[in-house]
């Protein structure tokens, strides 16, 4: 790095007061699904012993952030669980925390799990966003992908989703199959877009080491994604929703616009991940990060379980993020949202002028097209978020 310095406390970026999100981990789902890489197990007989360990884990940690204004079911399958559990989860989070009045709580649901009986019940017990791993609308590539729903299934529960009074939807969708054409891409977004859910999440296909979708791509059974068709269906994405109404805030986020309404459609809680606010995770490989700290639970539901019944919190590891850690995060982050990196904020955060620093590392990609300025910010171009990581080295690289 180079010499200018600032001690943590001057690099810190100024969110600790903000309200916390929290983030429950539930590690259970019907089967795994060959391209995910998040821990999750299939013996649901072992979901009340979790349930009850997350409640002790949740009272443990009580008071941990002065307030919170999300929370987060993720997995696994958190739909898995029935409202009566997500209920008493529910209250253990308001017992532990100072949870705000208008408080976004969001359940992830597969659409192979869930009736209209039991997301009545999910918006009765607390829940008041949904997102819907819709993945596809093509049963084929349902099918690929390893999903235990149809199609059919999934636009039954999103009709189901409206009719029990869930009027902020997300939609997840994931693109870049091997052999997927823009023109079968396009139905799908075709499909998505009438249903004009709130939010939309579309998602590469991403080969994870270790999952058995990587073993099969390097076993030669079926070819890697074309990384050139994957970045120009990226582009197609951007410019279909922008024009079906939906705005990209983040390179794989969008939200519908609602114009005069004054509604903010975008998720909360993963904005906090993006914009450095505290969040505390709960559950089996849940993840953590307050003060410039970053925490994360064991991988493992039986270790998980073995230290909260022996009156231990199940932190696996631990880190103190450096001020380098925190400028490339930064950096990182801060590309991957449409708004950009506000170099404002960035220099009360660590004393450095973002133009002065970077100048001579900006000007090939402001050339190239990959970035604009405008006022006080940096963001990426459209070609620039297609090239993130290319963009992002060039930016770490000028910190050495």
């Amino acid at each position: 790095m180079q010499n200018e310095r600032a001690t943590d406390t001057q690099a810190a970026l100024g969110t600790d007061t903000a309200p916390a999100g929290i983030y429950i981990h539930v590690p259970f789902c019907r089967a795994k699904c060959p391209y995910c890489d998040f821990y999750s197990v299939t013996d649901s007989d072992r979901i009340p012993n979790f349930v009850d360990a997350l409640l002790k884990e949740l009272k443990r940690r009580r008071g941990r952030v002065p307030s919170a204004d999300t929370v987060y079911f993720g997995g696994g399958t958190p739909s898995i669980l029935t409202p009566g559990q997500i209920e008493r989860i529910l209250g253990a989070v308001h017992d532990a925390f100072n949870m705000m009045p208008d408080s976004e709580v969001t359940l992830e649901v597969n659409p192979g799990t869930v009736s209209l009986d039991s997301l009545h019940g999910f918006r009765n017990a607390g829940i008041n966003r949904l997102n819907i791993g819709l993945q596809s609308t093509n049963d084929r590539t349902l099918g690929f992908l390893g999903r235990i729903h149809t199609a059919e299934q999934a636009r039954n529960t999103y009709r189901w989703a409206r009719q029990a009074g869930f009027d902020n939807v997300g939609l997840d969708l994931i693109y870049g199959i091997p052999g997927q054409s823009r023109e079968a891409w396009r139905a799908e977004l075709a499909d998505v877009t009438r249903l004009k859910s709130e939010h939309l999440s579309c998602y590469t296909l991403t080969l994870e080491p270790g999952t058995p979708l990587a073993d099969r791509v390097n076993q030669g059974r079926i070819p890697s994604p074309d990384e050139a068709v994957v970045g120009d269906l990226f582009v197609f994405t951007c410019k279909w929703l922008d024009d079906h109404g939906y705005r990209q805030y983040e390179i794989s986020n969008f939200a519908r616009q609602d114009p005069g309404k004054g509604i903010d459609l975008r998720s909360r809680h993963n904005r906090k991940y993006w914009n450095f606010v505290p969040y505390l995770g709960f559950g089996p490989a849940a993840h953590s990060f307050l003060d410039q700290c970053r925490w994360w639970n064991h991988r493992n539901l039986a270790a998980y379980l073995a230290d909260v019944a022996a009156g231990r919190l199940p932190v696996a590891e631990k880190e103190r993020l450096t001020r380098d850690q925190q400028l490339i995060e930064a950096i990182y982050l801060g590309l991957r949202q449409t708004d950009g990196i506000d170099t404002v904020d960035f220099r009360q955060r660590f004393a450095i002028d973002f133009f002065d620093y970077f100048r001579k590392a900006m000007v090939p990609l402001i050339d190239g097209g990959l970035i604009q300025l405008a006022s006080r910010r940096v963001r990426l171009t459209a070609q620039g978020m297609r090239l993130l990581e290319h963009v992002a080295d060039v930016f770490i690289q000028a910190l050495e």
